[in-house]
């Protein structure tokens, strides 16, 4: 008697959603927003009212403010199907089939990674005249190098500091999203300076697989930016609405099209958001 295999189709979905709900880099900086609605709208204050100086006795005037809607809208849409044949179904293992799963979660969070770091036109721009502190909003490229990354880093902190965002960053914290080669400046320059962090830096390198925080800052490593862009900022000031009702769920069709075996496709529905206010508070360094 044969034994067959058959494929517990919870476990799949557990499997996909074990796998998105896995720590990245996204998921730590941005403001993620689980909704099965289509907009999630909310305001900002785009005038305020300033504080007057009052005299005693005299009638004070009342000033105007104004709130300006925010809106999130998700309606972006991605799907990842994947088709088993009907002979190679029965005869993949049970762990085959899981690790067919967690290559789909893997493959929607990566997409999303990529997608966030696509972003950078709707960030503020940082280039070398922010880096000396001579101009701002620049385009013109840096050249990251061991000796001046920590220059980097002081000057985006500046920069989020001239524009009020300090209470933001000591309660989100900051960041810096590095492509692997300023990564491994990083290295070097935190493996030539300090003494307990540059020891251990040199004993075991400086950590890829989380956030590494260093001066005040959490330093991620990433291989899907955009040519020439390195995204910087405080943590949850871009927001991404993902649709709770299809995110981490998987649909299993027999015969999809008249084809011998099993559709497995799952889905993501988001949406992007800069809030108006904070656009300062995320940063495109413009890199060579």
């Amino acid at each position: 008697m044969a034994n067959v295999i058959v494929w517990n189709k919870h476990s799949y979905e557990a499997k996909v959603r074990e796998r998105l709900g896995t720590p990245t880099t996204w998921r730590d900086v941005l403001n993620v927003k689980f909704s099965n609605n289509r907009t999630i709208t909310g305001s900002y204050m785009s005038t305020e009212p300033s504080v007057q100086t009052g005299t005693r006795g005299t009638a004070y005037t009342y000033q105007d403010a104004t709130l300006t809607e925010e809106v999130l809208t998700i309606s972006l849409y991605k799907n990842l199907p994947i088709f088993i044949d009907e002979a190679d179904r029965f005869q993949q293992t049970y762990l085959g089939a899981m690790e067919i799963a967690e290559f789909q979660g893997e493959k929607i969070s990566e997409y999303l990674e990529t997608q966030m770091l696509a972003q950078h036109a709707n960030w503020t721009d940082f280039g070398v005249t922010d880096l000396a502190n001579t101009g701002v909003d620049d385009t013109s490229q840096i050249t990251v190098s061991p000796a001046n990354i920590d220059d980097i880093i002081r000057a985006i902190k500046r920069k989020q500091n001239e524009n009020n965002l300090v209470n933001k960053a000591v309660k989100f914290g900051r960041y810096i999203i590095w492509r692997a080669e300023d990564f491994e400046m990083l290295e070097a320059f935190v493996q030539a300076n300090g003494f307990n962090t540059a020891d251990m830096a040199l004993k075991n390198g400086i950590a890829v697989e989380k956030a590494f925080h260093y001066m005040g800052v959490d330093h991620y490593l990433s291989n899907s930016h955009t040519a020439n862009h390195v995204m910087a900022g405080v943590k949850k000031c871009v927001d991404l609405g993902i649709l709770s009702g299809t995110w981490g769920k998987v649909k299993f069709v027999e015969e999809p099209n008249n084809v011998s075996g099993l559709g497995v496709p799952s889905r993501v529905d988001y949406g992007w958001n800069v809030p108006a206010q904070l656009t300062e508070a995320t940063q495109d360094i413009n890199v060579a």
